[in-house]
């Protein structure tokens, strides 16, 4: 009868390339040494979170597999993809900032003439496997290769729709810097990422990058995508600060009052990119409603004239309970309760912060009408035009 050992051969032997590596070495001495890594793993801010479903997982796999949810868990129609071209990124944004949403997470940032690419994920699984997981729910924009030269590329983390192994492989050839969170690096040498193309950094740790700063910042969520899964590696949410502009893009993170910090140290940005979907009263912690997202984009204003907010982590994949449009009709509620400017391209429109958002609500074409009901532990239910019961957004902090 085989031992455990050589059975943990036997699974590493047939672990996908996709898993990617342990940090080792150096690397892992690093991880090791830093003031947010105790007792074998890296710490939230504010203490543990909760980053698995919480209460029944029956009553998870109930709301999660129920057949009408389940079907407004998905569009109604085809999701109207903007025909990015070249050109259309080519030209040089008139007010030196220009944002193109790629879809979930991935942004292409132009930013006082460097061009920055954050958590591109061009694959059409969000998984290690090619024949299941989480599917694209519409196509890519336009080829990783029509972008044109990149001069960053920035992770949050290495979760699967963050960190993607088949856009990652492609980058590889180019001559991109990756900016990533401490122990992310192992994943990207191990693909063949050259070592010296890769700046590893710890919270609150800067690097320059032509004309950029570059800067991760806390964030409250957590990290792994491999069978034995070793908790070594840090996720980020990152400032990129140019001499005329700065924007921030949160990862997936939880709402905490480190915000305010961020903003305090770091802003006020241009722009936020701010995690909005995959929300759930199962995971609270780690992911945040819309409402919560639009009080932390508040928070990183410092009391400032607030910039622009685009919501990112929604409309691609489908990743929880909720239904596939609530992320953006909510932040439209929420948005409009505030006063708060809030841009809502289609997936590859690029706009400026500067100048003329994006308003149109897009994904109303293509989906069933969203309750009119809020939900979120802790709060009040509250049914009507807007679910003000959620948009206390200087209080319950």
């Amino acid at each position: 009868m085989a031992g455990p050992r050589s059975l943990s051969a036997g699974l590493s032997a047939l672990q996908p390339e996709a898993f990617g590596a342990d940090p080792s070495g150096e690397r892992l001495a690093r991880v090791r040494r830093s003031p947010h890594f105790k007792d074998g793993v890296f710490q939230n801010p504010g203490g543990p979170s909760r980053t698995r479903p919480s209460g029944s997982p029956l009553d998870f796999a109930r709301l999660y597999f129920d057949k009408d949810a389940r079907t407004r868990r998905a569009p109604s129609g085809r999701i109207p993809v903007h025909p990015t071209t070249l050109a259309d990124i080519a030209r040089p944004p008139a007010s030196g900032l220009r944002l193109t949403w790629m879809g979930h997470s991935s942004v292409l940032a132009e930013i006082d003439s460097t061009r920055v690419l954050l958590d591109p994920v061009w694959g059409e699984r969000c998984s290690p496997f090619a024949f299941a997981g989480p599917r694209r729910l519409h196509p890519v924009p336009l080829p990783l290769a029509a972008l044109g030269p990149v001069d960053v590329v920035v992770i949050s983390h290495d979760h699967y729709d963050h960190l993607d192994l088949p856009t990652i492989k492609t980058l590889a050839g180019t001559d991109t810097v990756f900016a990533v969170p401490l122990g992310v690096g192992a994943h990207l040498e191990y693909w063949g990422v050259s070592p010296d193309r890769i700046r590893e950094l710890d919270w609150h740790e800067s690097t320059r990058i032509g004309g950029l700063t570059l800067t991760a910042t806390p964030a409250r969520h957590f990290c792994g995508r491999g069978l034995r899964n070793t908790q070594h590696t840090l996720w980020a949410s990152w400032v990129v600060a140019g001499e005329e502009h700065r924007v921030y893009h949160s990862g997936d993170t939880g709402y905490f009052d480190g915000f305010r910090d961020i903003g305090a140290a770091h802003g006020p940005f241009d722009a936020t990119m701010i995690q909005l979907g995959a929300y759930s009263e199962f995971w609270p912690d780690i992911h945040m409603t819309p409402a919560e997202a639009l009080r932390a984009h508040l928070d990183l204003q410092g009391g400032s004239p607030a910039g622009v907010l685009l919501p990112i982590h929604w409309g691609t994949f489908n990743l929880a309970p909720h239904a596939w449009a609530e992320p953006g009709e909510w932040t439209k509620d929420a948005a409009e309760e505030a006063g708060q400017a809030v841009a809502f391209p289609r997936p590859g429109e690029p706009f400026e912060p500067g100048g003329k958002l994006p308003a149109e609500p897009w994904w109303r074409s293509v989906s069933a009408p969203v309750a009119r009901l809020w939900r979120r532990p802790g709060a009040v239910e509250v049914t009507g035009e807007t679910p003000r019961g959620d948009l206390d957004l200087a209080g319950d902090r």
